[in-house]
């Protein structure tokens, strides 16, 4: 017999940013529980729901009792069981007895192999569990595999030992628990609460203090028309995201709520029947940067922001109310009357922090600690300051130039000032509106505002040369600094995101025209500008940030699509020039899918196994005069033909001809192995061998390790 199932929490407020997560994950336990026990059929149908006070899950077709199954289980080892003469030994005879079995039995036991042994096994019949029984595995599997962000103890009041002594742990305290199988109540038992029907509505708006659910299919249905309660996550977002598309376009053509998806999940987990309603704040605010009035009413508010056509802020919002008075002036200004007060709090940092300008700030960064390690925050600027100015050549015009150097020295300052002590979402954005506000151009202001990109994996690039150039500068400082005192990321630890600051500086180096520059080059000026500061192991710290930033471009083209051997055949080579790398992949993925590529790779591994077996000083000679046989000069021909017009393509940095150009070697070189030893007797012979095997190893290698494609 089967019937559908209903499993709720109930609890006070859930934290609203992990509700979705919390949701996935109470069902997803319960679902995977259950059918491991055999509970669920192929049909069974998943609905989870979240509420700010409930975490709840509904499976369809849910059997009474799993079906039996045949088992065998292991007695013991067969030279444990059995004596010589195949009789059962008193240690058998013990077991079986403990299992209800007698010496009669002994023909039912099967002998299998067990690893490495023969065994004893008997044929047993498993009962299926009951759905009570398995619901409370799966309830106690579902809680304690839960992501809660924070656990939070709290007493129990009822139905414990000890009533206000007795404690339990968990994301928030639970008030009631509800479980249903069809009509009937399962007494499944979790954090100090028995099951029953019983659970909760809205807080202001539900007809009765309680509610009772019949039956597990009516639970959507009395939470929304006895409790004035959407129960579904999405069904709320999705309704949220209607009402304020509504709202906005009857506040006024071309209006339109910020796109924020963070903030739509947030809020969706903090209402349990949406409300959204129309508010305003003095136009005079709108003088205050956007962003700072944005981030005011959306971080410390969860208020939607109003946009006009052009993209431009206007001085009305929208609220997400959690209730639906008859009428709402009230609801609104309130929210008016609270956000005016955080409004006006932006306008005076604002205010005050241009009464001073950034370049007043720059001493006072000698106040600011950076790093125990690496002294001070102006110890920094002047770092990424100097690294700037040698690397500014890199740039086109001498007024680019000027403009890295001054944005590089007032790129920190904004940190010391009030808007961005109280926002530090603002560091940057602050920086470049003041940097106008003091006199500066455009160009510095963008690169103040752009250093700090990309900020995380898909962010855009800065917007200039000047901006690229103070990002890479930015980026590099942090990770020399930190490996160069040996701060390194370890598993999924990264307080400094070094990871993230190694993928912004591939990227940037990815880009015209920083993508001409050597990686070695820049990190022996960044480790020789801190080395004049500190003590460090420069050639360590070197060879290990190079690694690093290696292996986290391995893992970017690995997302791009690339596969393993194509990345491994490339970064084999260890490039110093990145810009260079994703021509070199394309070329190797050319060259993979010609029919001539898995031959000519294991040969190349080959020919890489055998020079690594010989002294360096056997392969550096080679004279075409001292070739015996037919197939070694007719290698000698291929490539010199054939390498010549290979070079010719790489010269002009068209790897993907140069690879193809190679391919005509693939007859030459095997028969080459077909018909050549080696390792010759006459010792001149072998040297002039493996000079030749040197030659085309060196040219089948110049724009990837093409040994690294052989299966």
């Amino acid at each position: 017999m089967n019937q559908n199932l209903l499993m709720e929490l109930q609890a006070e407020e859930l934290p609203p940013k992990a509700l979705s997560s919390l949701s996935s994950a109470f069902a997803q336990g319960i679902v995977s529980s259950l059918s491991q026990q055999g509970l669920l059929s192929s049909d069974s149908q998943v609905t989870p729901f979240a509420t700010p006070r409930r975490l709840a899950v509904h499976i369809s077709q849910v059997s009474a009792k799993a079906a039996d199954k045949q088992i065998q289980l292991k007695l013991m080892p067969v030279s444990v069981g059995l004596d010589v003469q195949g009789n059962a030994t008193p240690a058998l005879l013990k077991k079986m007895q403990a299992l209800g079995m007698d010496a009669q039995q002994l023909s039912q036991l099967e002998q299998k192999m067990d690893g490495k042994a023969m065994a004893l096994f008997m044929a047993q019949t498993q009962a299926g569990v009951t759905i009570e029984h398995g619901l409370q595995v799966a309830l106690d599997h579902s809680i304690s595999h839960l992501p809660i962000p924070k656990l939070m103890t709290y007493q129990l009041d009822k139905g414990c030992t000890m009533p206000g002594w007795d404690s339990v742990s968990f994301v928030r305290p639970v008030h009631h628990l509800v479980a249903l199988w069809g009509e009937q109540v399962l007494a499944v038992k979790a954090l100090g609460l028995t099951a029953g029907r019983k659970t909760l509505g809205h807080r202001f708006e539900a007809k009765a203090a309680y509610l009772d659910i019949s039956h597990a299919d009516q639970y959507e249905k009395t939470l929304l028309e006895e409790g004035a309660v959407i129960a579904s996550f999405d069904k709320r977002k999705a309704l949220i995201q209607q009402q304020l598309l509504q709202v906005a376009l009857a506040a006024g053509e071309g209006l339109k709520p910020i796109q924020d998806e963070a903030l739509l999940m947030e809020v969706t987990g903090l209402v349990e029947k949406p409300n959204v309603l129309l508010c305003q704040f003095d136009k005079s605010f709108l003088e205050v940067p956007a962003e700072c009035l944005v981030l005011t009413m959306k971080a410390n508010q969860k208020y939607f922001p109003l946009l006009n056509a052009k993209d431009e802020l206007t001085h009305q919002f929208l609220v997400v109310s959690n209730i639906s008075p008859a009428d709402p002036s009230a609801v609104i200004t309130g929210n008016e009357r609270v956000v005016r007060p955080r409004l006006a709090d932006a306008q005076f940092f604002f205010n005050q922090d241009r009464q001073h300008t950034l370049a007043s700030r720059v001493e006072r960064l000698a106040k600011v600690v950076y790093h125990n390690q690496l002294g001070t925050q102006h110890q920094r600027m002047m770092r990424v300051s100097a690294l700037v100015q040698q690397l500014s050549t890199v740039l086109s015009t001498a007024a680019e130039q000027t403009d890295a150097l001054a944005a590089a020295q007032l790129a920190k300052t904004d940190l010391l000032t009030d808007m961005v002590g109280e926002f530090p979402e603002l560091q940057g954005i602050m920086g470049a509106y003041y940097a106008l506000n003091d006199g500066h151009s455009q160009q510095v202001a963008q690169a103040i505002e752009d250093h700090y990109k990309p900020r995380f994996a898909g962010d855009s690039l800065p917007r200039s040369d000047v901006g690229c150039l103070l990002a890479l500068a930015d980026k590099l400082e942090t990770l020399i600094g930190m490996f160069g005192i040996g701060n390194l990321p370890t598993g999924d630890k990264d307080p400094f995101a070094l990871r993230r600051q190694a993928l912004g500086v591939i990227r940037i180096l990815l880009r015209s025209p920083f993508d001409t520059m050597r990686l070695d080059h820049l990190l022996e000026i960044g480790l020789g500008i801190l080395a004049k500061e500190y003590a460090i192991d420069a050639d360590k710290a070197k060879s290990e940030l190079y690694q690093f930033i290696l292996d986290r471009f391995a893992v970017n083209l690995k997302d791009q699509g690339f596969s393993a051997f194509e990345v491994d055949a490339v970064l084999a080579l260890h490039p110093q020039c990145l810009g260079d790398v994703p021509a070199r992949m394309q070329a190797v993925r050319a060259f993979a899918a010609m029919p001539q590529a898995e031959a000519l790779a294991a040969a190349n591994k080959r020919i890489g196994n055998i020079l690594k077996k010989a002294p360096k000083a056997d392969t550096s000679q080679f004279s075409s005069a001292q070739l015996k046989l037919p197939t070694e000069k007719n290698l000698h021909q291929a490539m010199e033909q054939s390498v010549k017009q290979a070079d010719a393509f790489y010269a002009q940095k068209n790897y993907t001809d140069s690879l193809k150009a190679l391919a005509a070697l693939r007859e030459p070189v095997d028969a080459f192995f077909n018909d050549v030893m080696v390792n010759d007797p006459d010792d001149n012979i072998r040297r002039n061998r493996l000079g030749l095997l040197n030659q085309l190893h060196d040219s089948m290698n110049r724009v990837a390790d093409l040994s690294r494609l052989a299966n």
